[in-house]
């Protein structure tokens, strides 16, 4: 009946219906098992920014992307493979991004009259009636009777059993991909452990999913790809703000100072106080707290009785933060705000990726306000990028800003175990003693770095003033004085810009060292920039990637690589951030490549942006 497997080198697979339909959990299982079997992988969940967005209408069509492979993958992919459509909304919206010939599996229950009407299609109109597919293999399969017929026999409401659909379709595409369905009944057992009936529901739609792809003789072919050549050591799939949490819990271990996170919840920071709350045991304190104010300034308080202070949030609640931020800056306490970005202004686009904040992390406070920014670019840089961003606000005394955005928060992708022997201790040093020679503490006084000591309350003789008014050198009392404000400022602006010193080189992640361009990349941007230069270089174009961790302040010798292409182009998903600022500093004539609609830069557009700048 079946023609055999046929090896394909990778795949791109959506899977898209009503928020209700489990589409996110669908992915995450299909995810889990591809991380499981060795392929490279790389997601985009994609959520309707409504809680409960209305079923059946375009607007609360909820979409999961995977691209797996044999090879390195570093985008979710632009064109789909297969694209799973639970309703005529979540066709209507996907269509476009199918590959001619490509694969549509079509649950056909969600393609009557209420649902077209629901998707907006012109009376009488039916996509799965009409010529509208032609050129795709389509899959008409009424999903909701036969999952409701696996399960006749279970005592359930039929609103119970319909859940169950996105079982049924995810052991269709596990036969279709030559999986196993062992690690998703091992997770429904752990979920449903205490619920048997919804348990056994569940594993009957998943069985049932795959037996019919198995015993359908509509349905012959079948797919698989092989392992892709990683280096070897233990792996697990990982979301951007699961690895933040983690990085957190290292950074106290390797500092051992106590963490503490004061976070209000918002989309899309909310995880990541979530993931952290299950971290008690690792000397792990998280605060809800009722407003952005009341989060960061408990964690400023954390941080100046002698823990990590971290905050999270994103865009609006930054706007929130921003004058504890610039007490913290007047203090010059180490703390870490976490910025997730998403789209703006205000509310904006709360579920939709934007690198939307770069602006407002590097001047959006009062007064000359300096912090260090430090950007992740993938999921899995994020456990990295917080080690370091806690290791410069410990060790140069100032809170630091760490951004990230929806993409990287949400996505996934392979993520291979650190051993702890490899990652460096963060050295803490605290005031707790006068010096001899000393009477009092001058909680002002600085080193070779310009870092004033960290010395917590309950020290004997160590008694010193804080506050947000301005401090007079040295001795921290505060002072109106013209002149010691002046050298204030200008003092804390030098400690930041002196961080450059004491962070790595900028280097070349692929290209030649000099040559015609430059493509200059900082956060969610590195995966489709790798994935396009990689291309062009293979072309013989004589094209350059450099992507951007420190971007306050910029490594010391960023200038001398801008100057070493003809011209420098920085794609960004916003309306041109980064490229002011490059702009200002190196007086670079950078050229920009800027989308704005709440989804990554996908590969063809980057590309035929840049072959246009090549060959102009």
């Amino acid at each position: 009946m079946n023609e055999g497997l046929q090896e394909v080198a990778d795949v791109v697979i959506k899977f898209a219906g009503d928020s209700g339909d489990g589409i996110q959990l669908t992915g995450t299982q299909f995810t889990t098992n591809t991380a499981l079997l060795g392929n490279d992988l790389s997601t985009f969940p994609d959520f309707p920014a409504e809680i409960r967005a209305p079923l059946g209408t375009v607007p609360g069509v909820s979409g999961y992307q995977l691209h797996f492979s044999s090879d390195a993958v570093y985008t979710p992919g632009d064109e789909c493979d297969v694209l799973v459509a639970m309703n005529a909304a979540a066709l209507k919206v996907n269509l476009k991004s199918v590959k001619k010939g490509g694969i549509i599996i079509l649950n056909t229950d969600g393609f009557d009259s209420k649902n077209l009407r629901l998707a907006n299609y012109p009376e009488g109109e039916n996509p799965i009636e009409n010529d509208s597919l032609d050129g795709y293999t389509v899959h008409k399969i009424d999903v909701t009777k036969l999952t409701r017929e696996a399960l006749a026999d279970i005592t359930l409401g039929t609103k119970e059993k319909d859940r169950a659909k996105n079982m049924f379709v995810l052991g269709f595409l596990y036969w279709m991909y030559d999986r196993k369905m062992d690690n998703t009944i091992r997770f429904l057992n752990e979920k449903f452990s205490h619920k048997p009936v919804i348990l056994e529901s569940n594993i009957k739609a998943l069985q049932a999913g795959y037996h019919y792809a198995d015993t359908t003789e509509l349905f012959t072919s079948r797919y698989t790809v092989a392992k892709a050549h990683v280096a070897p050591g233990v792996y697990r799939s990982i979301t951007g703000n699961t690895a933040i949490a983690l990085g957190l819990v290292t950074a106290g271990k390797k500092s051992g100072l106590p963490v503490f996170l004061g976070s209000y919840p918002i989309t899309p920071a909310s995880d990541i106080l979530h993931e952290l709350s299950k971290y008690k045991n690792y000397n792990v304190i998280t605060f809800q707290a009722e407003d952005e104010i009341a989060a960061i300034t408990s964690s400023i308080g954390a941080s100046y009785g002698g823990a990590l202070g971290v905050t999270t949030t994103s865009g609006p609640g930054m706007a929130l933060k921003a004058e504890a931020m610039g007490l913290a800056v007047m203090l010059e306490m180490p703390l870490l705000i976490i910025d997730i970005q998403r789209g703006g202004p205000s509310t904006g686009l709360p579920t939709k990726t934007e690198q939307s904040d770069l602006l407002q992390a590097y001047y959006g406070r009062n007064g000359e306000c300096p912090m260090p920014v430090i950007s992740a670019s993938t999921p899995s840089d994020c456990f990295f990028a917080v080690l370091e961003a806690c290791r410069i606000s410990i060790q140069h005394m100032t809170p630091v800003i760490l951004l990230s955005d929806g993409f990287i928060a949400n996505g996934a992708e392979p993520w291979k175990f650190p051993q702890s022997a490899d990652i460096p201790e963060i050295e803490v040093k605290f005031k707790t003693t006068l010096d001899e020679g000393e009477e009092k503490l001058l909680p002002y006084q600085r080193d070779h770095k310009l870092v004033r000591p960290w010395s917590v309350p309950g020290s004997a003789g160590l008694e010193h003033r804080i506050g947000g008014l301005e401090k007079q050198d040295i001795t921290g009392n505060v002072s109106y004085d013209a002149e010691n404000h002046e050298h204030m400022v200008k003092t804390r602006q030098a400690k930041i810009d002196q961080i450059a010193e004491f962070i790595p080189v900028q280097t070349i992640s692929q290209g030649p060292e000099e040559g015609e361009l430059l493509v200059l990349g900082w956060g969610s941007t590195y995966g489709v920039i790798t994935t396009v230069v990689q291309k062009l270089i293979k072309e013989g174009y004589s094209v350059a990637q450099c992507h951007l961790r420190y971007i306050r302040p910029f490594p010391i010798n960023l200038d001398h690589i801008l100057r070493s292409y003809k011209k420098v182009v920085i794609p960004e998903i916003n309306n041109g951030q980064l490229i002011r600022i490059i702009r200002s500093e190196f007086l670079i004539d950078a050229i920009g490549y800027n989308k704005i609609k709440g989804t990554p830069i996908t590969q063809s557009e980057l590309e035929s942006f840049l072959k246009g700048i090549l060959s102009a």
